[in-house]
């Protein structure tokens, strides 16, 4: 007889938004018969007494901080049950796996691996699977899986990513926390309760530093439109006034997106929506933002990542600074925010091109459409990363260093590394101050330009300081900053 409990279902953290990691296998479980628990330790403390009951327990790992927060999640699980089945499912679970099923230090005499399995793709399917194995009392015996996957497999406990199309089935949110825990969507004055949904899921893009085309390949899968209506129409009635459809892309397929807007408008037209769309997409389903504004869309975050040719070109990210520009022209005409995400410090970033960086978000209006974590951000190379076929990152990379998640590099101008480090403290500071992101933009500039050398108070000959111009409404934000 199943019990409730017998599986435990734990997310450590998805940028601010409900899990939508638990919701999906969740309601993947329960319609296999199974009554699962699911908990999120971004909002909430572990339930040892739920650790205990449990004989499988699974950890969402969609991105790199869930993944460093769910390896000290694992080890309280293995300390507090020894004996449950341990499973790492998610994005960055197939990429990092030969550091996942290795054994862990500290874990008892049997040096236990940090992990029983790992699970990537379209991998809801093989949980149930692996699930109903273990009741049955049958030994693990990972399949072979579909997808491409970051090497060859590291051994035993590993399914290759599988990459096929399933039955979805609505995501189950009844034993996730209400929505208030969450992100919320800041437009003027309003804070707007926020909900979560994916309309499709992979990436056809093959952008090098992506952690998606290791796992994917190039392959993405569209949620039917009705399974999202659904989706919506509960985190509604739970009462959401904003959405983000969190796809790597939500132009991948635009007539499925299109449909899905049509759709959601009709049923809820004066609920508003997020996107994340490439610049390219931007530019090149241009005509579709009219309507896409009348629909619903106020915000988008597009991965720009970078202003210098060349960053972008060893990147492949399919688009050029006069691209970006060009992008924020289409969207701003029909009244939609572009927040950009950033990658400034990489192998081949100059400090120009961070003061250059700096001197384009004034110029274009978008200091306080970037949160200033982002100008903080440092390349990270997981195992299976396409930027290790790049022959211009061999100069740079070190070692694996698996607990870290990454591949070690360094810069060649030892400014930037400490540019970068200095950076991060700053921005902790002003998020633990709540400074507003122009001010921290301000004392962030200073410090690039005191690195350069320049004069005390420099802030560049071509544009003021964002402190110095007239203040304006900030454009509309989650209220939860992005990290990776």
């Amino acid at each position: 007889m199943r019990e409730p409990g017998d599986i435990l279902l734990l997310s450590t953290y998805e940028l601010g938004h409900p899990p939508l990691a638990l919701a999906v296998p969740l309601a993947f479980l329960e319609r296999a018969g199974f009554r699962p628990v699911a908990q999120d330790l971004a909002v909430a403390r572990l339930d040892e007494a739920a650790v205990r009951r449990a004989r499988l327990v699974a950890i969402s790992v969609p991105m790199h901080t869930a993944l460093r927060l769910g390896v000290r999640a694992a080890e309280r699980v293995r300390a507090l049950n020894p004996e449950a089945h341990l499973v790492c499912y998610g994005l960055y679970a197939p990429l990092n796996a030969e550091y996942l099923l290795a054994p862990a230090v500290g874990v008892g005499a049997a040096a236990r691996p940090r992990f029983d399995a790992v699970l990537g793709g379209e991998c809801e399917a093989e949980l149930v699977a692996l699930a109903e194995r273990l009741e049955r009392g049958e030994a693990f015996e990972p399949g072979p899986g579909s997808g491409p996957g970051p090497g060859p497999s590291p051994g035993p406990g590993y399914i290759r990513p599988a990459l096929v199309r399933l039955d979805f089935p609505v995501p189950s949110r009844a034993q996730l926390p209400p929505l208030e825990r969450y992100a919320h969507l800041e437009i003027g004055e309003e804070a707007r309760p926020s909900g979560y949904t994916e309309a499709s899921r992979g990436c056809k893009h093959l952008c090098r530093h992506c952690p998606i085309p290791p796992v994917y390949g190039g392959r993405f899968f569209v949620v039917p439109v009705e399974v999202v209506l659904a989706d919506v129409r509960q985190q509604v009635a739970q009462g959401a006034r904003h959405v983000t459809l969190g796809d790597a892309d939500f132009l991948n397929g635009p007539g499925h997106a299109l449909r899905l807007l049509r759709a959601l408008h009709a049923e809820f037209p004066a609920l508003t929506f997020d996107a994340t769309i490439k610049v390219e997409h931007i530019l090149a389903q241009r005509r579709l933002f009219p309507e896409m504004a009348r629909l619903g869309l106020v915000l988008v975050t597009s991965a720009v990542e970078s202003v210098s040719e060349e960053v972008l070109r060893i990147l492949d990210k399919g688009h050029t600074r006069a691209d970006v520009v060009e992008a924020l022209r289409v969207l701003r005409a029909v009244g939609v925010a572009l927040r950009p995400s950033l990658l400034p410090f990489t192998p081949w970033s100059s400090l120009a091109d961070y003061l250059d960086l700096l001197e384009f978000l004034v110029a274009h209006d978008l200091v306080d459409a970037v949160d200033p974590v982002q100008l903080s951000i440092r390349l990270l190379v997981p195992p299976g990363s396409l930027l290790l076929e790049r022959p211009e990152m061999r100069p740079h990379l070190g070692d694996l260093d698996a607990a870290a998640l990454s591949y070690q590099w360094r810069h060649p101008d030892p400014r930037m590394d400490e540019l970068q480090r200095r950076v991060s403290v700053l921005v902790e500071e002003a998020a633990r101050k709540k400074e507003e992101p122009h001010q921290t933009f301000d004392r962030l500039a200073r410090l690039a330009h005191h690195t350069a050398g320049h004069p005390e108070g420099f802030l560049g000959d071509r544009v003021p300081a964002p402190s110095s111009l007239p203040r304006r409404p900030r454009p509309p934000r989650l209220s939860e900053a992005w990290f990776c």
